[in-house]
């Protein structure tokens, strides 16, 4: 196919498209303001991503915090050993 082919294309109602790019440089300024718009708002999108994992991240220290404050309340020392880290009861002792 040719890139005038390319080119040329038709609105919804079967009309001719007059925002459609007529040539190549046409195409080509075309789609680079494609991607800078698409740069930009992937680079929005990234931007607020980050801050709201920065805020979960402050989030968690705070509960970490809390639940710290709880336990000293509570009289509580030591963290529990998670079952997954305890060792069996019924194995052997390692040597």
């Amino acid at each position: 196919m040719q890139a005038d082919a390319l080119l040329t294309s038709q609105g919804v109602d079967g009309e001719p498209d007059d925002s459609a790019p007529q040539s190549t440089q046409d195409l080509t300024v075309f789609v680079q303001n494609l991607l800078q718009q698409m740069q930009g708002r992937f680079t929005t999108m990234s931007d607020a991503i980050i801050g709201r994992i920065d805020d979960m991240g402050q989030r968690i220290d705070e509960l970490e915090n809390s639940i710290g404050e709880l336990m000293a309340q509570a009289g509580i020392d030591e963290e529990p050993v998670a079952e997954s880290q305890k060792p069996p009861t019924d194995a052997p002792p390692q040597t």
